[in-house]
């Protein structure tokens, strides 16, 4: 496929970059800017169904508004979660009714997601989670367990949770997708993990019984692998090329830096900023390739693989530029706010979790030994 953006797309690009200037707000509250961008028809370009309250847009489009929306400092989304992920996953699993009930409050930007899959001992190995869904009398599934790096749960209305419904199944059989409320207090407790920035995006969520209704089981009772391997393959794509746009801009503030500090000079430092720069165009090429493309079952843990590392290295390069500056903080220390850190070294330390968070080195390593190499699969320990 040639990937390729026309006269519509400018015109469609150019419409989303004047939005986005008269709209965006940095300093916007996030709950409240999902909301504005539903009113405005901005969620959901790429459900490739209407009708829930969305309009939708052709792949050029998507990139374009990815692109223009990475570019204009709007504030990162709290929607993506529902719009990206659960939402192709009910496309492509759901029933007519989890559809009209759940798409339309992501579209508005009303109801916000989380998602429910890495356990302690259980990270990236989803066929190992222990959180089990109990039938109870009335019908009702009830839930306990525990999930961990558990994005936004602080902030979602919703979570979708795997657990195990069939007792003493192992591994991929026995388990199932469902949809359960987060507003259940004494049933689920949600926990801030303080991370090495000082922030704390990242949440454990405890479940004691919580409920869930047996109609909001996406894809059956027992078929929770399916739909959740499913719904991995929407996590990357046109996302992607979005990140990018952010990566670009970090890299362009590092290499401000090493001008202005002298180390530009060092002709080692030099080529590893020519290296890190042409390593990002490749990832942009291979990106708009995937997306041209046929479906590639490796596509989306080469891609994991490739930004998760350079980006690990840019926040080296980050605070190498800053030489001994760098492990100052940018003001005197105030025990109001303790952990105040400068621009590279937030990009430093929250860059250390790229190769763990969404799938770790090592699980993408694998599955492109096993699923696009072929190579024999990974002996399992005894569970």
């Amino acid at each position: 496929m040639d990937f390729g953006f026309g006269a519509e797309d400018a015109e469609f690009r150019a419409e989303a970059r004047d939005w986005l200037a008269a709209h965006a707000d940095p300093g916007q509250d996030r709950r409240a800017w999902e909301r504005v961008l539903g009113a405005a028809g901005w969620i959901g370009l790429s459900w490739g169904e209407s009708g829930y309250g969305n309009r939708t847009a052709t792949l050029t489009q998507q990139v374009a508004w990815a692109e223009e929306y990475a570019r204009s400092g709007a504030p990162p989304r709290s929607g993506h979660i529902g719009e990206k992920l659960l939402a192709p996953t009910l496309l492509a699993h759901g029933t007519p009714e989890q559809k009209a009930r759940f798409l339309p409050p992501v579209a508005a930007g009303e109801e916000l997601w989380c998602q429910g899959y890495s356990e302690p001992g259980a990270g990236s190995d989803l066929a190992a989670v222990r959180t089990s869904a109990v039938r109870d009398s009335d019908g009702t599934l009830r839930v306990t367990g525990q999930k961990i790096w558990t994005s936004l749960a602080h902030e979602a209305d919703w979570c979708f949770v795997l657990a195990r419904t069939e007792p003493g199944s192992r591994r991929h059989r026995g388990l199932s997708f469902l949809l359960v409320p987060m507003d259940q207090p004494g049933r689920i407790e949600v926990r801030p993990i303080r991370q090495l920035t000082g922030t704390s995006d990242f949440n454990e969520v405890f479940f004691d019984g919580a409920h869930a209704r047996v109609e909001h089981v996406v894809g059956g009772e027992g078929n929770g692998w399916q739909v959740a391997m499913s719904l991995l393959g929407f996590e990357r794509g046109v996302s992607t090329l979005a990140q990018q746009i952010g990566f670009a801009r970090e890299l362009e503030q590092v290499v401000r830096a090493a001008v202005e500090t002298g180390a530009a000079a060092d002709p080692v430092l030099r080529d590893r900023i020519v290296r890190l720069w042409a390593e990002l165009r490749t990832m942009r090429w291979n990106a708009l390739r995937t997306l041209g493309g046929p479906a590639d079952p490796g596509a989306a843990s080469v891609a994991k693989l490739l930004w998760s590392g350079w980006h690990q290295r840019l926040g080296e390069l980050a605070v190498l530029v800053r030489g001994a500056d760098a492990a100052v903080g940018p003001r005197d220390w105030d025990a109001a706010e303790p952990y105040a850190l400068n621009a590279s070294q937030h990009l430093f330390l929250f860059s250390r979790a790229d190769t763990i968070y969404g799938g770790s080195d090592q699980v993408q390593r694998t599955v492109v030994a096993e699923r696009v190499l072929g190579l024999p699969r990974e002996p399992k320990g005894v569970v």
